[in-house]
């Protein structure tokens, strides 16, 4: 992807400052260059923490373009003032918690009784560790802790765990299924309308590149595993 290729834009740059943009206008025409120049879906467009940077929230995280469009960055942004806080990161897990309202419906969840924490888990049903923080379901749920699941198959479309997967989502007793294949014994087939690609593809908008990826209450994403008491910690923290 050749993100950094010139581009001419007539008449945008007199629209731009390195401040602000100069009207919504304008903001929908630098998402729309930035769009068609990185080949991808861009959900919004605001000022960066950096004077001159603009943060474009895309299918595939978040990125930084000059005024004119000219520079595109991939990166995170700390703020040295703010006890290195990542600016980057924290964009994301507003966009996290705010995209993840909308799959609710099709998650696969093991409620805590006495619920203080939820985190939504991508997993697959192949992954070692994964199937390892299944096993530890109840005390997970013993500490509060009610586990959401989600669908990433890592070895994409073509992978068996994919077609286990989408049987997973379509069987009647869902639990059952996911107690059974992390357990590493079979499951029916089956078909459906499903939205395992969807969860596939949110992963990937998540920046998932492993399983487990855990996405704690306020968007913070921990990639693998964590003991329960670990992962408590990290929740109340």
């Amino acid at each position: 992807m050749k993100v950094l290729k010139s581009l001419v834009i007539t008449g945008l740059a007199a629209a731009l400052s390195f401040g602000v943009l100069a009207s919504e206008q304008s903001f929908a025409e630098l998402k729309s260059i930035v769009s068609s120049k990185l080949g991808l879906s861009v959900d919004s467009v605001k000022p960066a923490a950096i004077e001159g940077l603009f943060e474009v929230m895309t299918e595939r995280g978040v990125f930084y373009v000059s005024a004119d469009v000219r520079y595109i960055v991939r990166g995170n942004i700390y703020d040295s003032e703010n006890g290195l806080a990542n600016l980057t990161e924290l964009a994301m897990g507003e966009m996290r918690v705010e995209k993840l309202t909308s799959f609710e419906a099709s998650m696969i969840t093991y409620p805590a009784k006495n619920e203080k924490h939820k985190i939504t888990v991508f997993t697959d049903v192949d992954c070692g560790y994964c199937r390892k923080l299944h096993a530890q379901m109840p005390q997970y749920n013993a500490l509060g802790i009610t586990v959401r699941y989600l669908a990433f198959p890592r070895g994409g479309e073509r992978s068996k765990a994919w077609g286990d997967m989408q049987s997973l989502w379509c069987s009647k007793d869902q639990r059952k299924a996911m107690d059974d294949l992390k357990a590493g014994s079979s499951i029916a087939q089956a078909t459906c309308p499903n939205r395992v690609p969807a969860h596939y593809d949110l992963g990937v908008e998540f920046g998932v590149t492993g399983t487990p990826a855990i996405i704690l209450d306020d968007g913070t994403m921990i990639p693998g595993y964590k003991e329960p008491a670990q992962l408590l910690k990290a929740l109340e923290g």
